[in-house]
Formats: C-alpha cells, sequence, structure tokens
C-alpha cells in the first residue's frame, strides 16, 4: 500500500502492508529511531509522536488511518524554535530528563501549549496523565510546563 503524507515538513510516500504499526514504518522505513517501541500497547509513551497537532502513540495507529496527514518526530521538532523554548524552559525549572519519555514530555508540551497558552495545574495533569514518566515528579512537570509557557509569551509580546 502506498501512503502520502507529510512527515517532519516533507511530502514522503511510505509503501508498507496497511497493518503496520506507524512506529515500526518510523524506524524500518525512515530511520527515525527517537520514538522507541516499547510496549507495544499504548502505555509506556515512549513512541509519542504528534499526528495532525496531537500527540498520539505511534504503537497504536496502523499506518493505513495517517494518509494524508501530518506527522511530527522527535528529530523533526528538535529543529524548530518551539523545541528550544521547551528545552530551556525545562532546564530553567530544574527539570530532569531520564531519556525514556524525554519525547513524550516535549511533544506534549509543545501540543498542550498550542493550545492552551495559559494552562492550570489541572490541565497540565490532565493533558500529561498519558505519559508514564517515572523520572518526574508531578510538580516538577506543573513547574516545567509554566516555565516554557512563560518563554513563549515572553517571546511573543515581549513581557510575562
Amino acid at each position: 500500500m502506498n501512503l502520502p503524507f507529510i512527515l517532519n515538513g516533507e511530502d514522503v510516500i511510505a509503501n508498507a502492508a496497511a497493518e503496520t504499526r506507524l512506529i515500526d514504518l518510523l524506524r524500518d522505513q525512515f530511520g527515525l529511531l527517537e520514538a522507541k517501541a516499547g510496549c507495544y500497547s499504548g502505555i509506556c509513551s515512549s513512541c509519542s509522536i504528534i499526528l495532525n497537532g496531537n500527540m498520539v502513540k505511534a504503537c497504536l495507529i496502523p499506518i493505513f488511518k495517517v494518509a494524508g496527514s501530518e506527522i511530527i518526530t522527535i528529530e523533526g521538532f528538535s529543529q524548530t524554535d518551539e523545541f528550544i523554548d521547551i528545552i530551556q524552559g525545562f532546564s530553567e525549572s530544574g527539570l530532569e530528563n531520564c531519556g525514556f519519555c524525554n519525547a513524550a514530555k516535549i511533544l506534549a508540551t509543545q501540543a498542550f501549549l498550542g493550545r492552551n497558552s495559559r494552562p492550570s495545574r489541572e490541565l497540565i495533569l490532565s493533558g500529561f496523565s498519558g505519559i508514564k514518566c517515572r523520572c518526574t515528579e508531578p510538580d516538577e512537570l506543573i513547574q516545567a510546563v509554566f516555565a516554557v509557557a512563560e518563554r513563549r509569551r515572553k517571546s511573543i509580546y515581549g513581557r510575562d
């Protein structure tokens, strides 16, 4: 099956069986290895990507569902100014990253702040509830997202 979609800003055509999981396609056909096939059940979040503006778990997506879609992986996102804002905001807040859930936290922050530039604590916790992270306490994550949101507002408006 030939499937056209946008991958990290480029038009691509994938050729694979319809039931192929998106995580396998990204890793095997495109060499994008930062999204990891950790559990194949959507629990660990190590396969997180952005699909049409929403963070999803690529291990749960059969490729036939991505025709005509836009996919952003951490490799593509890491080339953007928004990525730098997130990394710097995480660093300023003292958020530690273990390597297992980094992409999920970064991409979730991007997807979340794209919809809500002034999130509440409750919204942040709700928005990150699907990420199984063992290295970050919820309060640390909340402070990190607040720091990123503040950086974004300052860069856009020149103030908080």
